[in-house]
């Protein structure tokens, strides 16, 4: 095994990496962020994502998994002192047995494929990193080829999205883009390609329940702020605006429940299309 780099006092290593938890700037300039979890960190190897570092704990006997990882996987290994590792975990009590230092990939929209049946998510300025991660779940496990973050909005490489994601950030292509402009060129250029991308938005004033919308087409969701919903760009370049049937006295569900209930729809008629007709 390579030599281990140790690290037992806050040095300028120690505070590179810790700026990684809360420093938006320097997460970027540096082209990487800090994952945390058993969970996030083994599917982050499965897929193949390039680790710069694993940090483990200097002084607590390593699981096999622990173990498997700094023998298998290409990064610096760092023994590090429990509590300057508790830091990096954010943990108030205990320290993680390993954390990761993963660098980020480009933001290539072509990482997103967009095939005949193609489902995709697309986030315009989402406000909050829980609810971004949220939905990169909830996009993951219904399915979704790919999700689009446009806009000034919630770092998806914040821990908070990253831990909310709880490792699907990994799974399936997550791209950020400025704004509108480049995301609706990336939906002309598949349409230019023979796939009919529909752009449908999510509305409480919507031209149709979703339960009437026809999801088993290729469509990209259009999911708006929590606070404001779509930007007037986005409800211009929309197709369709679907809303979901409400009771009670809530008119409208957060980002990332009305996420989750539109790509459930969206999964259950994929499910019954796929179903062969009850025999005679």
């Amino acid at each position: 095994m390579p030599s281990v780099l140790r690290v037992t006092s806050r040095n300028a290593r120690f505070q590179q990496w810790e700026s990684l938890l809360s420093n938006r700037s320097k997460r970027q300039r540096a082209g990487e962020f800090l994952v945390q979890g058993v969970r996030p960190i083994s599917l982050a190897a499965r897929h193949g994502w390039r680790f710069r570092a694993l940090i483990h704990d200097a002084e607590r006997p390593l699981s096999r998994w622990a173990q498997a990882l700094l023998r298998d996987v290409e990064a610096v290994k760092v023994s590090m002192a429990p509590g300057l590792l508790a830091e990096l975990g954010e943990k108030d009590e205990g320290s993680p047995e390993l954390v990761a230092v993963v660098e980020m990939p480009g933001d290539d929209l072509d990482r997103i494929q967009a095939g005949s049946d193609f489902l995709g998510v697309l986030l315009d300025r989402p406000a909050s990193p829980g609810n971004t991660g949220s939905i990169i779940r909830s996009a993951d496990a219904l399915g979704a080829h790919g999700v689009i973050v446009t806009g000034h909005a919630a770092d998806v490489y914040d821990p908070r999205c990253v831990r909310a994601s709880t490792g699907s950030l990994f799974a399936l292509p997550v791209v950020r883009a400025p704004g509108p402009r480049e995301a609706a060129a990336w939906v002309a250029a598949q349409r230019a390609r023979g796939r009919p991308v529909v752009l449908a938005a999510t509305d409480e004033r919507g031209d149709r329940d979703v339960f009437e919308f026809d999801f088993t087409q290729p469509v990209l969701l259009l999911v708006g702020t929590e606070g404001t919903g779509l930007s007037g760009a986005w409800r211009e370049l929309s197709d369709v605006v679907v809303s979901i049937p409400m009771a009670g006295a809530a008119s409208s569900l957060n980002a990332a429940n009305a996420a989750a209930v539109l790509l459930y729809e969206a999964s259950r008629q994929r499910l019954l299309a796929r179903k062969p007709p009850p025999e005679p």
